[in-house]
């Protein structure tokens, strides 16, 4: 079976992620989308483990083939437990590369058996990353057209508005 894991702190989850998980299903038999459980992260993290994951367990509940999970420590140790085929990671820009290179050549060290695919989001969601929709969220903006409508209703309640 071909198992790819896409891993992310999804705070939040956003349409470039949906999308990317979308064009990745038909090629593997299953993804598990990996939702780190990052000590550091978390200190900052807008929300808390289970809500985000139950946001992306909503905006998720209607694909076949795909799994949501939280994870703890190393993504190589992961990808060895669940025998996984490959690592799925997003490049919106060349500014990504750099960073995702290096963590594909560790993870190909620590977990040999697995490869990492790098897939590039439709031109739509390029510019799209969790840390803008928060911004425009925080100051009432329009995020409708960014991620999914449970996700846009949690972060306006997060910063007071209805």
């Amino acid at each position: 079976m071909k198992l790819a894991i896409y891993p992310g702190s999804f705070d939040p989850i956003t349409n470039g992620h949906i999308d990317l998980i979308k064009r990745a299903i038909p090629l593997f038999d299953k993804i598990i989308v990996a939702i780190a459980d990052n000590v550091e992260k978390e200190k900052g993290a807008l929300f808390p483990m289970k809500q985000r994951e139950k946001m992306v367990k909503e905006c998720l509940k209607n694909m076949n083939k795909v799994e949501v999970m939280r994870f703890k420590g190393l993504l190589a140790v992961l990808a060895k437990k669940t025998k996984a085929f490959a690592i799925l990671r997003g490049l919106r820009a060349v500014s990504d590369f750099e960073y995702e290179f290096q963590m594909a050549l560790m993870n190909r060290k620590l977990a040999p058996q697995t490869e990492t695919f790098f897939l590039m989001p439709s031109e739509k969601y390029t510019y799209l990353s969790s840390s803008l929709i928060k911004d425009i969220a925080r100051f009432n903006g329009d995020i409708s057209e960014f991620v999914p409508e449970v996700v846009e209703r949690e972060l306006k309640k997060k910063f007071g508005f209805r």
